[in-house]
């Protein structure tokens, strides 16, 4: 059965893999430019959005500088948290997972419990007013020294239970391998806590691998180079490892150079656990809904196959067991009707 754009819309659904400073409103940003005496671009919209240029991650992620500088006081952190948590509910997102890179927000001389508690009043108070529920994953970056990763991995477990679900990290992979920050990984294993790694978008398996064999990750982010190692792919599929899987980006990044060339269709084939997710709603110029359409239509998935697709990210995300089986229960019945109806 075909699917289309607006039932996809009404479909209840997660993001799991969406960064925080990539998803800001324009009219957000607007305001922040205007409070800060500076005027505003005309193509204020287009400046934020990635350029149709650009084909490699570290280009990509230029577009973070402006949002970033903005995003330097309490106040913008809660407000942009509580507005993306209200955009997602627009489309009946049902859980949502943020990260973000903390350290990145103490540059006009916040601390960093501030800058995150900042995120964690916003995330919780429009998923309280939009009833969905909302997770915090805090970001490292490869290139910094591992005593900063080590430092966030803290926070981390002082706030785990009060909104963090989860370690991150992300950045270019090429020449700044996962290992480099072994002591933060482990200890957040240690203190029995999720992690997630970015691999596996700009660099080969071997990237997968570490953050799997060395790091403990319990899931992928992108994960786009895993089909080059069959081994390594049977053994993410057989262990249920998530890969976080975001079309539009990928194609932005040069992690693929068509949609005709992503491994998703395969992964999903094969049954490894894939979801679908935005990346950064605002740069790559998407939402969930986007990222569905363009699997639907490139990848003729039916109803059917959209439902699977939705329960793996219910299925992946970073709930408790008791919290994932009344969420999956509630979904599930859900979709069943809306299939009934269909």
């Amino acid at each position: 059965m075909p699917v289309d754009y607006q039932l996809l819309k009404t479909l209840p659904k997660t993001d799991l893999h969406c960064h925080l400073d990539g998803s800001l409103r324009p009219s957000t940003v607007a305001d922040f430019l205007r409070d800060d005496g500076r005027s505003v671009p005309s193509d204020l919209e287009q400046q934020l959005k990635v350029s149709s240029s650009t084909t490699s991650l570290p280009d990509y992620l230029k577009s973070f500088e402006l949002p970033c500088s903005l995003l330097q006081s309490s106040e913008r952190l809660e407000r942009t948290a509580y507005e993306l948590v209200e955009d997602c509910s627009k489309e009946n997102i049902c859980h949502l997972e943020v990260r973000f890179a903390p350290f990145l927000h103490c540059e006009g001389g916040l601390q960093i419990n501030q800058v995150i508690d900042s995120v964690l009043c916003g995330l919780q108070s429009a998923g309280t007013e939009f009833s969905i529920s909302t997770g915090l994953i805090l970001t490292g970056l490869r290139h910094v020294p591992p005593s900063q990763s080590m430092l966030l991995a803290e926070k981390v477990a002082e706030y785990w239970g009060r909104g963090v679900v989860a370690l991150d990290l992300a950045g270019a992979e090429r020449g700044n391998p996962p290992k480099n920050h072994l002591e933060a990984f482990y200890f957040v294993r240690n203190h029995n806590i999720n992690l997630t790694v970015h691999a596996g978008e700009d660099f080969g398996p071997k990237s997968i691998h570490q953050a799997i064999h060395y790091c403990g990750a319990h899931r992928i982010g992108h994960g786009v180079r895993l089909l080059e190692d069959e081994n390594l792919l049977e053994y993410i599929n057989d262990h249920r490892i998530p890969l976080e899987i975001c079309l539009t980006s990928n194609l932005q990044t040069g992690a693929v150079t068509s949609l005709e060339e992503h491994p998703l269709p395969e992964y999903f084939q094969r049954g490894l656990r894939v979801s679908l997710n935005t990346d950064n709603r605002t740069v790559s110029d998407t939402t969930i809904t986007d990222e569905f359409f363009l699997a639907t239509t490139n990848y003729q998935l039916n109803l059917e196959d959209v439902k699977r697709l939705i329960i793996n990210g219910f299925k992946s995300a970073f709930l408790s067991y008791r919290e994932k089986s009344r969420l999956l229960h509630k979904v599930v019945k859900q979709l069943d009707s809306i299939s009934e109806e269909n």
